[in-house]
Formats: C-alpha cells, structure tokens, sequence
C-alpha cells in the first residue's frame, strides 16, 4: 500500500512541476513590447543650459560635378572632427545635376546666391557679404559658427512604423535667451544616405565613397517636411517651450531612388525668418 502512495505522490510531484516548468517557459516567450499607445516621447527633453551653435551646411552639388566629390570628403572630414555638432544636408541642385533633384533646391539656392558648384551656406549666415561660401571655407566658416552661443536647444526623435511607413515626429525646444528675431521658423529635413549611383570624380578626390561604378551619396536631402521655409515658432523670450509634432509617410520612392528606411536621417534645426539658422540636430530614429 506504501509502495502505492510513493508513486501517487512521486506522480503527482512530477505534474506540479512540469506545470511550473511550462508556465515559466510560456512567460519567457512572451514578447518584451511597449504597450499600444505609448508615447515614444515622453522623455524627450531639451538642455536647460546654454549651448552654442551646431553647424549645418547645406551643400550644393550634382552628379555631373568634377570638383563636387572634393566637397563631399571636406564634409565627412568636418563632420568627424566636429562629431555631434555638424550635420550636412546634400542638395542636388543646378546645372550639374540631373538626377536626385527635388522641389525645394532651386528656392534655397536663389536665396543663397549659389553660383559655382560645389558651394555651401554654413548655417545660411553671411560671410563677408555673401550667404554663398567656397569649400575652401567651410572649416573656418564652421569654427565661427560652433563657437557662437544659439538662443535654443532642441531635441527630436522619430518613430517608424516599418509596415505602413509612417513616421511620427516630436521636436522640443527650449530658449535659454530671447531670439534675435520675431519670426522663427522649425525646419525638418529628410536626408537618406548610401544612395549608389552616377558622380563624375575625374580627381578621384573622394576614393572613400567608390563602391565599384558606382558612388556613395550621402546626406542627400529627399524632403523637407514642413515645407520651403519650415512651421513657425511662436513663442521665443527666454524660458520658453514648444513642442511640434508631425506625421510624415514616407513614400516608397523619391525621384525615381527607393527610400531605404535604415537609411534615412532627419535633421532638425530653427532658422531665423528663412536665413539665418540658430542651431540644428540630428533626431534618433526609432524602427519598429
């Protein structure tokens, strides 16, 4: 009868722990997700401290341009040894360039008074008479720039949805003094990198982006999102807040190039009117 008991108790000790056993295994598979709903920004939030400025060059520049590969290597230079505080949005504009053109690069270039490419505004400030600047410049007119004290700070972050491609977008800004203008404009850039295609090179001055034939365009400026000359900003004493937030799809493709959704940056900055730009970033984006 004793030998009975074991093996009902010895049974009846397996079940209870193979039911603990499967109920911890079906908890570990369960996914590790944020809730419907959450908000991806909740956490975003500017410096309170004064900053100096973040440069951004706007690059003019196109595929048939011999000297324009020389802009992109001075570019990527300036971009690491300023690293966090530089960003370049590359825009295919003017007679060099037939392909990768878009709505927004002829109005940019009027302004800037682009004449000779590649040619750059370091953030569309006027240097010496002109808003235009030679590559031969850019360095200089970058040192300038980053050691100038900007009126804001900004944060961004985008979320994408990878299915559907839509992009949420929330921008969040604090002025630490009062701007220097009554109109301040909020920009917001879609660039994508590693674009292969055509580039005349004859110097071979930027061997880095030859990938066979091709070329590696980087920073190409897609879309502006909020438009020629960005959303404006209203309120801009010192120890004011905004916060914009945006949905953006994005298409499947930009002049004839598939957007690549690993591939896609977003550069924010506040520019002062339709010149001058206080300071920019680089939002996170957030794939899921």
């Amino acid at each position: 009868m004793k030998k009975i008991q074991y093996i009902f108790a010895a049974f009846a000790l397996a079940a209870s722990l193979c039911f603990v056993s499967c109920q911890k295994e079906e908890e570990n598979n369960t996914p590790e997700e944020n809730p419907s709903g959450v908000d991806y920004f909740a956490d975003l939030e500017p410096s309170t401290e004064t900053e100096n400025r973040h440069a951004i060059l706007e690059e003019y520049t196109g595929v048939n341009c011999g000297y324009c590969p020389d802009g992109h290597r001075i570019s990527r230079d300036l971009a690491q040894q300023y690293e966090g505080r530089y960003f370049a949005i590359n825009i295919h504009q003017g007679s060099f360039a037939n392909k990768y053109t878009t709505q927004w690069g002829n109005a940019l270039a009027n302004q800037a008074g682009i004449d000779s490419y590649p040619s750059g505004t370091i953030n569309r400030h006027v240097f010496s008479g002109s808003m235009s600047q030679n590559r031969g410049y850019w360095a200089q007119r970058v040192n300038y720039i980053t050691n100038r004290t900007s009126c804001v700070n900004l944060a961004a972050r985008c979320v994408v949805d990878t299915t559907s491609r839509e992009m949420q977008i929330c921008v969040k800004g604090r002025y630490t003094a009062k701007s220097d203008s009554a109109t301040n404009m909020l920009n917001i850039a879609l660039l994508q990198d590693s674009i292969l295609g055509p580039q005349s090179d004859p110097n071979n001055y930027n061997a880095a982006d030859h990938v066979g034939s091709k070329y590696r365009h980087m920073h190409m400026l897609r879309d502006l999102i909020t438009d020629q000359w960005g959303d404006e900003i209203t309120t801009t004493k010192r120890g004011d807040t905004f916060e914009k937030r945006y949905t953006y799809q994005i298409p499947e493709k930009i002049s004839d190039e598939k957007v690549v959704l690993k591939d896609i940056e977003v550069i924010v900055f506040v520019a002062l009117g339709r010149s001058e730009i206080t300071t920019g970033i680089k939002a996170d984006i957030i794939l899921k």
